[in-house]
């Protein structure tokens, strides 16, 4: 049976919410609301059973065989709401649980028992029937902290080899609530509903490619259960960012708008200086000034004369340069020869706002020191070198990893990969962007977003809001380009966008 879903979405989800929270913290709100504010336990898991059972039956409208996965935690607990609804409302329903049922206790208890009231029948699991329309993956929630094994590994394996869709309430079974790595294996969601609080792990390590679609209910808690808890960090989009971008003034002129000078292009790579360049001029800059090897500074600029090129020899050729630059960006293309290594010494004692990317990164592993008032934009394999760890330990928790390169190196961190981090000093939150996709997985990618965080700072905004301004500008822009496909998507289409983006022209009022 084909399945038609629909798109329109809960009022409730509609805008999801910009906090992000540890597991251990979406507990204290839950504990806060029914110590607190009385509402029972048992109220809340209806409630979220209530809002997963109508997200399935508006995705999935024509649904009529569904299958709930369950285990002896809270977690199968909402999955008996959705069971008990679903039967209710005319459903062929499959409750299949793992773990003894016996052992359930609490409010999933309850709830197992209000599912067998209503004449609902448990079952072992002993695999998948061959015939369910939407399965439900209500197994392990957010409490897990060690590797899935055995006969939960088999099913969760088992859920992710059949093709019909699943719906993961709260977070998808094995991932982890805090980092989103995956402990050995982890449910493919086709769509993830989640309650009081979104779960940091939704959004970085593997969250964006297990969690589908995402949904969310805060269960009716009052705003004031909230108000104690410090978020683990913020998700950031360009719908809210783009508002630090106002209209310019009528009579604005080009030196208010910023001068960047982008410092690379070591011989051979060319390129990369010069899609940061272009970058920088789309995302506003009033100049941009590329300083490069003189072996190809003639040419580099023969499709795109709005960009100035000065080839340089040495570090005194740039002084000249220097005193004209608002924001300095040194990186792409660079290079590690004696060439760009004695530029990369002087630009990195400047006072000068500064974005560090590319191979100014790999020289700064070398010789570390702090800057006050840089941005650095490491990809996962140049924040392993500039820690000194595995790329591996890098992904395994990207949000701490940030804030490691951060407290060693100071000014702003921009990890880059998918749910790009920005780190800045406290009491500033870190932020996780949310926009972006796999198709900006692409050579270029990084240099251009080199050029768009110089311009923005450029143009006034301070280091941490050009960071995040700039990353979420950047991904809206893949995201753009991405319409046309992902697959193919090439860094000049990202530049293509920018224009457009900053102007408020993709459906974002200012």
């Amino acid at each position: 049976m084909k399945l038609a879903r629909t798109t329109r979405r809960l009022s409730d989800t509609d805008r999801l919410p910009y906090a992000l929270y540890r597991a251990e913290q979406v507990r204290r709100l839950d504990r806060l609301a029914i110590e607190r504010f009385g509402i029972p336990g048992i109220e809340l898991m209806n409630r979220a059973g209530a809002v997963a059972y109508r997200v399935l039956r508006e995705r999935w409208p024509n649904a009529r065989r569904i299958t709930v996965l369950a285990g002896t935690g809270n977690n199968g607990g909402d999955g008996y709401v959705v069971a008990r609804l679903a039967r209710a409302d005319g459903l062929a329903v499959r409750v299949l649980q793992l773990g003894e049922a016996e052992r359930t206790r609490g409010e999933a208890a309850l709830s197992l028992a209000a599912y067998r009231n209503a004449g609902g029948v448990i079952e072992d699991y002993r695999g998948l029937p061959g015939e369910t329309d939407v399965h439900v993956d209500a197994l392990l929630g957010t409490g897990l902290e060690r590797p899935v094994e055995e006969r939960w590994a088999a099913a969760i394996a088992a859920l992710n080899a059949q093709r019909s869709p699943v719906l993961a309430l709260d977070i998808p079974s094995g991932l982890h609530s805090d980092t989103g790595r995956v402990l050995g294996v982890a449910v493919r969601a086709s769509a993830t509903v989640s309650f009081i609080g979104f779960k940091l792990g939704l959004f970085v390590g593997a969250g964006a490619e297990y969690r589908g679609e995402l949904h969310f209910s805060a269960l009716e808690v009052p705003a004031r259960v909230y108000a104690g808890e410090i978020l683990a960090a913020a998700r950031i989009d360009w719908a809210r960012e783009s508002r630090r971008l106002p209209p310019r003034s009528r009579i604005a002129h080009k030196g208010e708008c910023g001068h960047v000078l982008v410092v690379g292009g070591a011989p051979g790579m060319s390129g990369a200086v010069r899609l940061a360049g272009e970058a920088a001029l789309r995302a506003g800059a009033g100049l941009v000034t590329i300083a490069t090897h003189p072996r190809h500074a003639d040419w580099l600029n023969l499709d795109r004369p709005e960009l100035m090129v000065a080839g340089v020899e040495r570090p005194d050729d740039l002084e000249s340069l220097i005193e004209r630059a608002d924001v300095i960006a040194i990186g792409p293309g660079l290079g590690r020869t004696d060439w760009g290594r004695e530029l990369w010494e002087r630009v990195r004692t400047l006072p000068h706002p500064l974005v560090v990317d590319a191979d100014a990164l790999n020289l700064l592993a070398a010789a570390p020191g702090t800057g006050p008032d840089w941005v650095l934009t490491p990809h996962p394999g140049e924040a392993a070198r500039l820690l000194g760890i595995t790329t591996a330990e890098i992904e395994s928790d990207r949000l701490g990893s940030a804030r490691r390169l951060q407290e060693r190196f100071g000014g702003v961190v921009v990890l880059k990969g998918a749910g790009s981090i920005v780190h800045g000093p406290a009491p500033r939150v870190p932020a996780v962007c949310s926009d972006g996709n796999p198709g900006m997985a692409t050579a270029g990618a990084g240099d251009v977003l080199t050029g768009v965080i110089a311009a923005l700072r450029a143009q006034g905004l301070e280091t941490d809001e050009a960071a995040r301004a700039g990353v979420c500008l950047h991904a809206a822009a893949g995201d753009r380009a991405a319409r046309a496909g992902e697959r193919g998507l090439i860094a000049t289409d990202i530049i293509a966008a920018l224009r457009a983006l900053t102007n408020g022209r993709d459906g974002f009022e200012r």
